[in-house]
Order: C-alpha cells, then sequence, then structure tokens
C-alpha cells in the first residue's frame, strides 16, 4: 500500500550562494532564506568543505515506534570534503528547521553521511543553490506514528497536506 502526505505548488525565485569560511552551513542556509523573504525551500546543489562534521543516522531502536532511532552526535575533525547534501528548508514553530542530509570524505578517503546537525558543520567554503517554494509552506511536525518531527508539506489555505 502506498501511503504519501503531499502538497503541489511551485519554485519562484533562486539564491545562488558562497557560504565562507566559519559560517555553520545549516545556519547559513536559514540566514540566507531569511534575507530574502523565504519561508520554505528547497536545497538543488550544494557542496564544498568543512572545518569539521557533525551528524547523526539511524540505528536499530527497540524502544522506539517504528524500530529505529538516531544514534549520538557523530563528529569528524577536518580538513573535511563535503561530497553533496540536500534537503528542504521547513518551519516549525515559527522558527526555520531545515532538514539535511550529505555526505563527506574525510582526509583518509573515508566516506560518511546522514542528517547535518545545526551548529555543528562550519564551513571552508561551500557552493548552494536554494529554490523558493511558491504555494505550498514547509513545515516540520509532531508525528505520532513515528514519534518524530516530519516533514509536513501543505498548500496555501489548507490546513493539512493532501494524502495518498
Amino acid at each position: 500500500k502506498v501511503r504519501a502526505n503531499f502538497a503541489v505548488g511551485q519554485l519562484g525565485k533562486v539564491v545562488g550562494a558562497r557560504l565562507v569560511y566559519g559560517t555553520d552551513l545549516l545556519e547559513g542556509i536559514e540566514e540566507l532564506c531569511k534575507v530574502n523573504g523565504i519561508n520554505s525551500a528547497t536545497i538543488l546543489s550544494c557542496f564544498g568543505s568543512f572545518q569539521r562534521s557533525g551528524f547523526v543516522y539511524l540505528i536499530p531502536n527497540q524502544d522506539s515506534p517504528i524500530g529505529v532511532w538516531y544514534n549520538n552526535l557523530v563528529v569528524k575533525e577536518g580538513p573535511i570534503e563535503f561530497l553533496q547534501g540536500t534537503g528542504v528548508v521547513c518551519q516549525r514553530d515559527g522558527q526555520y528547521e531545515t532538514h539535511f542530509h550529505g555526505t563527506i570524505c574525510d582526509q583518509y578517503g573515508n566516506i560518511f553521511g546522514g542528517h547535518f546537525m545545526k551548529g555543528e558543520n562550519p564551513v571552508i567554503t561551500v557552493d548552494l543553490v536554494l529554490a523558493e517554494t511558491i504555494g505550498m509552506d514547509f513545515q516540520r511536525k509532531f508525528d505520532e506514528e513515528t514519534g518524530a518531527n516530519q516533514f509536513y508539506p501543505v498548500e496555501k489555505k489548507k490546513d493539512k497536506p493532501n494524502q495518498l
């Protein structure tokens, strides 16, 4: 059975930027959205290098409603090659909350990846392209089924997502 929550809209303005040395990846993305009047966006392209990287990934957890949860924060010291990242810029309780996953390579060629944490990924340099969403809002809301905050896309003038 296929189940999905979804919204239909369009892409609006596009912002191309380079985050400079010392800027946290997620804080930088959110500030770019804020100064450009963007509430919800998708990250079309994002890559570069980090001073260090902090992320989590899923591990088995029998206490979770769905049998998985995130591990403790993993921190990889740099220099780190940031191979690629993607995500959505959302709102939760009137604040930005970006859901972002990426892949990195340490100075020894080891590949890692996961869910990047705000405040834990200061860049050396990062190139990125953001696209605003029009006609829909991206929200993060608590989901009873998973026991965690999840992506909640809602079309303008509606109070909940469309469903399959």
